[in-house]
């Protein structure tokens, strides 16, 4: 069934959302649900990855019952941890979920850590589609000798603009040009601009800044709590449940290593080390990610004058009076 319009995932967003961007264990989960407590408007959008998966509650952090019973969360829980979730299909659900925020005469607090997922929205990303045959007989060539550059020479004189950005040697960029190309039979390059440009958008998009000390300490102390209620447990679950985990689910950090305990025998405590290590270069990718975003006003954890909450809280009613969005002239970086 298609869509409505109001439900387009490829829609203009209105004025007047706020998106809070962080790095994991930030806090910013807890500071956005302090944020909509005071204002009733407020309804709470995830923007994470691997909170759409059902059964995998403790791993993700997702918001305890009682809180879910207190404010109006969306984006959780949308499918089984068998099943794959794309980022298309999350456009698609959360374009769902704003048109009835909207319909509310409501405004959404987006937050979490998934930039691609947010940048779908800021930006209407048109999405590519995926061709899982093609890309397999692809990455078989790249592995040959001279494989990689020889299938970028091809990108290059299919798609000349897409090979230009990026290096021949990049095989994971290269086969996914090369797939998107022959499969669509359009190039790769006119899905947009890339990542590296940043348009101006009605979203007024927040940001707690990265501390990395602090972090690293934040992520050892999450991952204790998170054991200690009972994240294990929670794996054993679902590593014997009848469809088990789809690649996507296994993607999930915390649980693919403790799977790793559970399934090949890793040592708990070396698989412990190895999520809270992983966790910590994640936080380091996300940062790397929000901080090229020119359109993000940071929040000063400095300013004792006004906490963050009071920042945010800010933020939130001048969205509300004067259309949201910070118009800052498109940006070109080196994502793209």
């Amino acid at each position: 069934m298609s869509p409505t319009p109001a439900a387009d995932p490829d829609r203009r967003l209105p004025a007047g959302h706020v998106a809070l961007v962080g790095v994991t264990a930030s806090g910013k989960s807890a500071l956005a649900a302090a944020m909509a407590r005071s204002r009733e408007e407020a309804e709470l959008v995830s923007v994470d990855s691997m909170a759409v998966y059902r059964e995998m509650d403790i791993g993700t952090a997702k918001p305890t019952a009682a809180e879910r019973r207190e404010l109006r969360y969306h984006l959780l829980d949308l499918v089984d941890p068998d099943e794959e979730f794309t980022v298309r299909q999350f456009q698609v659900a959360a374009a769902s979920a704003l048109a009835g925020i909207e319909g509310r005469g409501h405004r959404a607090l987006l937050v979490g850590g998934t930039g691609l997922y947010l940048r779908a929205l800021t930006d209407s990303l048109e999405l590519p589609g995926r061709w899982p045959e093609l890309a397999e007989c692809l990455r078989g060539e790249a592995e040959g000798p001279g494989g990689v550059p020889a299938l970028h020479a091809r990108l290059a004189e299919l798609d000349p603009v897409a090979a230009s950005r990026m290096a021949p040697t990049n095989g994971r960029r290269v086969v996914r040009a090369l797939e998107v190309t022959l499969g669509s039979g359009r190039p790769f390059s006119s899905f947009g601009p890339g990542l590296g440009t940043y348009a101006p958008t009605p979203l007024r998009l927040v940001g707690i800044p990265f501390d990395p000390a602090g972090a690293d300490r934040a992520i050892a102390r999450r991952f204790d709590r998170l054991l200690q209620q009972g994240l294990l447990d929670e794996v054993r679950r679902l590593a014997v449940r009848p469809g088990g985990l789809s690649r996507t689910a296994r993607q999930a950090l915390g649980y693919d290593e403790l799977l790793a305990h559970v399934e090949h025998g890793v040592p708990l405590e070396e698989a412990v080390d190895e999520a809270v290590r992983r966790t910590r270069a994640l936080a380091r990718r996300q940062w790397a990610w929000f901080r090229r975003d020119p359109r993000i006003a940071w929040l000063d954890p400095k300013d004792h004058e006004h906490d963050l909450l009071a920042q945010l809280l800010a933020h939130w009613d001048a969205a509300g009076s004067d259309g949201g969005g910070r118009d800052q002239p498109a940006a070109v970086g080196d994502l793209a």
